[in-house]
């Protein structure tokens, strides 16, 4: 499925959200705000009881069947939360150390102590070789009082050792739900908790690291108010779309009909989208034209590798570098 969640075995999908539907429209929508015992039970995370066995291999030759000892190697496994089946999710060294997913949300909650901040959804993918909880913080952004954007904590982790428990600091501007990511100390933008730490232990360094991502949202935030206050002409937008997306002398047809149909597509969003209504004509404009293209038009095998790359990867660097391009 596009989407990556998981579909369990009584046709309930592991996702929960508060009060709004995602865009797949699956899940379990809740009337009001989460706690992490909600997210357990409503997303279907609760009770797995991630855990390591021993790994052995099996040989089979003409003599008979000889098994072998993995010292260095352990399956990580969980109980299926329906079925109650145990499951294998990965591959894990000696040292990896399990992160239940009821750890997961109660660490949003212990980094976290302003009141009103929320977990807002939460899910499994991959058969739950992937698990991700978000928290709506109470705080918002206000882009000279015009462009509101609010802001987000997200952990994800890999029980298949694929992958460190993490979490990002992003802000979400509300009219499109367009994900920013800071432009300037992106290094600052997340914190890892290695599998192989004590991450209780970890969260004095946590909250330290969000210190310093709340300072660099300060800037960005200094940074983008000057945008919304400097006009923006089409030339110049399109001077920055054409250094974003450069098209070779020798480009194919094929590459030469995508950057104009991308070229159309920016034209319509920085000028007549109603997204970018209230900051038409503006450096801030020219910058979210380019993020919500990103995020929601650019050409993806499916939407779900779209929503991907629109906070990892070169998604992110384009938007990093557009707002660096429109700065005044």
């Amino acid at each position: 499925m596009a989407h990556e969640l998981e579909t369990l075995a009584n046709g309930q999908t592991a996702f929960a959200s508060a009060k709004l539907s995602a865009w797949h429209r699956l899940g379990q929508i809740t009337d009001g705000c989460m706690t992490a015992e909600d997210v357990m039970s409503k997303a279907w995370l609760g009770g797995w009881e991630v855990r390591k066995i021993r790994l052995e291999g099996m040989e089979i030759t003409d003599e008979g069947v000889t098994k072998v000892d993995c010292p260095d190697k352990f399956m990580t496994v969980r109980t299926n939360p329906v079925t109650g089946a145990t499951e294998y999710l990965g591959i894990v060294g000696d040292e990896y150390n399990v992160v239940q997913n009821e750890q997961v949300a109660e660490m949003l909650n212990l980094l976290v102590d302003e009141s009103g901040a929320h977990l807002e959804t939460a899910g499994s993918m991959r058969g739950g070789k992937r698990v991700f909880v978000t928290m709506k913080l109470p705080t918002a952004m206000e882009i000279a009082g015009v462009d509101r954007l609010d802001l987000y904590l997200a952990a994800t982790t890999a029980h298949d050792g694929t992958a460190s428990l993490r979490v990002d600091a992003t802000p979400v501007r509300i009219v499109c739900a367009n994900t920013q990511r800071m432009a300037y100390a992106r290094s600052e933008g997340s914190y890892t908790f290695r599998h192989t730490s004590n991450i209780g232990a970890k969260i004095s360094d946590a909250r330290e690291a969000l210190g310093l991502m709340w300072k660099h949202f300060g800037d960005w935030q200094t940074e983008a108010e000057k945008m919304i206050n400097e006009s923006l002409t089409m030339g110049e937008f399109e001077k920055v779309v054409a250094q974003l997306w450069p098209v070779e002398d020798d480009a194919s047809d094929a590459a030469r009909n995508n950057a104009k149909q991308r070229a159309s597509a920016l034209r319509y969003l920085v000028r007549d989208a109603p997204t970018q209504k209230a900051i038409k004509g503006t450096r801030w404009a020219g910058y979210q034209a380019i993020v919500e293209f990103v995020d929601h038009l650019d050409k993806a095998s499916t939407p779900e590798v779209r929503a991907r790359r629109a906070v990892t990867g070169k998604g992110v660097e384009l938007k990093a570098r557009a707002f660096e391009l429109l700065a005044v």
